[in-house]
């Protein structure tokens, strides 16, 4: 107790500028006022932005995904562009760096990783996006479930929440080329191993 009442005394009387406050207060001010302006200016953007991608044939489908926002439909279309543009979903794995590779050499076989040769900004919002997709997504949930409590070669969570993003560009990928809404059944039965372990 005594040290920290002799720092709190020095502190009064070393600590904090004591000339040139005037000069300080005002760029302070101008700091603040040029943050609320750019502010502004990203809440407009952001908004012609939405504008925007609602005039795309694909946000039509997108957002019958729960779990995507506005938002994230704006991320995800200025990483990729137009689904159109892949013939095959595993086009977009690649694009995102989240094809596996295996670090062998010789006789050693190490183990299979991401290759990470991709977008990295895709990659991480994917993995973002994943995160409550898992909370509000009931497909996802259960086949999250899924990898991470089966018998043979559980994953863990986050193994788990990579493969998942390759799924849901799997997913977005399919519903866009084939200009349909989300189906959550739909989903659930195109993976027989989830409905038999449900």
């Amino acid at each position: 107790m005594p040290k920290t009442k002799q720092l709190i005394d020095y502190a009064g009387i070393s600590i904090g500028v004591t000339e040139g406050q005037t000069m300080a207060r005002i760029e302070i001010t101008t700091l603040v006022q040029r943050f609320r302006q750019i502010e502004k200016e990203l809440e407009s953007l952001r908004e012609k932005l939405t504008e925007l991608i609602q005039t795309t044939v694909e946000y039509e489908y997108l957002q019958t995904v729960p779990g995507l926002g506005d938002a994230t439909i704006i991320d995800l279309l200025s990483e990729i562009g137009s689904f159109a543009h892949y013939n095959h979903p595993r086009q977009l794995l690649k694009l995102a760096g989240l094809t596996l590779r295996e670090n062998s050499s010789g006789q050693h076989k190490g183990q299979k990783r991401i290759s990470k040769r991709g977008r990295r900004q895709l990659r991480a919002l994917l993995f973002r996006v994943m995160v409550p997709m898992i909370r509000h997504n009931v497909a996802f949930r259960q086949l999250h479930e899924y990898y991470t409590t089966r018998q043979v070669n559980p994953l863990r969570k986050k193994q788990s929440i990579v493969v998942l993003c390759g799924k849901l560009l799997k997913v977005l990928h399919a519903i866009c080329t084939k200009h349909m809404a989300f189906n959550t059944e739909q989903m659930m039965r195109d993976i027989p191993k989830l409905e038999r372990a449900a």
